[in-house]
């Protein structure tokens, strides 16, 4: 069955199962959480007991707003929900944030939701901004929080987990900046770079590629600050959500027609990113679709797959280094 033909299927005929884990005495961190999947997926790790939310957000009020409706659903008591700040485009924001968690008792798991699609070239921290916020940003943090988790795992005998929000569109991305000997300065190439679905899709396959890679690394070595910490990333479909508002005019009819007739309610789409922090070691280093382990898009799977994806975690590795010297060592 080829990505489309899955695509459609998955859309029309899959009904995502409402999740059912009990997280109680669980910490739980969520990027994104103020509006659509991350909204309704911390509604739903509320609903399940989670001892401690943590919403992740940009802005306070924002944050405050979505903690108020969530509390206003579930019942739950107000100390149940912190909202912490968090800007994705600000590698100070990252930095001081994981030092911020660092602090907490212990975390169980980590829900990398935030991220962003435009169709306007933007520099940020010397990066274009999708790659940016969705990539280098949101590698920062799981490497900044790994510590943490680790920590966590040996002193209460858990297994952490993080899940990056990825997409399907990972399966159709061309991604031709792998051809060059600096991915990260051709991706910043204002002349050549192609933006919007296309670079999203792109940023998409190297979180894949991270979470691979970073899995490999945390299994492989047993000495590692986090050998009992699963990382997994997954996809929550196409949802009704306002990723394409910059589009106009006739783009816009076809995402409205598109939303009206395949895409998946917030709240639907919200229980595959609820999965992806629920599920198991069966996860570890996987992508997952309709809640369980899929398989990934052709530029990710085979030995080139394998090169590629060394290729990418090596340089990857090397631009967060000059943001936060000795972060390598942490896996």
């Amino acid at each position: 069955m080829g990505w489309f033909t899955s695509f459609l299927y998955s859309q029309l005929f899959v009904t995502l199962p409402i999740p059912t884990r009990d997280f109680t005495d669980e910490t739980i961190i969520i990027t994104g959480s103020n509006t659509g999947l991350g909204l309704e997926a911390a509604r739903h790790v509320s609903r399940l007991n989670s001892h401690l939310l943590i919403l992740a957000v940009r802005s306070q009020s924002k944050g405050q707003a979505a903690k108020a409706s969530i509390l206003a659903s579930t019942g739950r008591s107000e100390s149940s929900i912190e909202v912490w700040s968090l800007d994705m485009q600000s590698q100070s924001s990252i930095q001081a944030f994981c030092v911020k968690v660092s602090k907490l008792p212990r975390v169980d798991a980590v829900l990398a939701n935030a991220g962003i699609m435009t169709k306007y070239f933007k520099l940020v921290e010397g990066y274009e901004s999708t790659v940016m916020t969705n990539v280098v940003g949101t590698l920062q943090l799981v490497l900044g929080i790994l510590p943490k988790l680790g920590e966590s795992a040996k002193e209460f005998n858990i297994q952490p987990r993080i899940s990056i929000v990825a997409s399907d569109l990972h399966c159709i991305a061309k991604f031709k900046e792998r051809k060059e000997m600096d991915i990260f300065k051709a991706l910043n190439n204002e002349k050549t770079s192609e933006l919007d679905l296309e670079r999203y899709s792109t940023t998409k396959l190297l979180q894949v590629f991270g979470v691979r890679e970073l899995a490999q690394k945390l299994t492989r070595d047993p000495e590692s600050v986090s050998p009992s910490v699963i990382v997994n990333c997954m996809t929550p479909g196409a949802c009704k959500s306002d990723f394409f508002r910059e589009n106009k005019g006739f783009d816009r009819f076809k995402n409205w027609l598109l939303s009206t007739l395949l895409a998946r309610s917030t709240e639907v789409g919200s229980r595959a990113l609820v999965a992806g922090i629920a599920a198991g070691e069966e996860s570890h280093g996987e992508y997952m679709a309709d809640c369980l382990v899929a398989e990934t898009g052709t530029l990710v799977r085979g030995p080139e797959g394998m090169k590629l994806q060394k290729k990418v975690w090596d340089q990857l590795v090397r631009q967060l280094e000059t943001i936060q010297p000795g972060v390598s060592s942490i896996i």
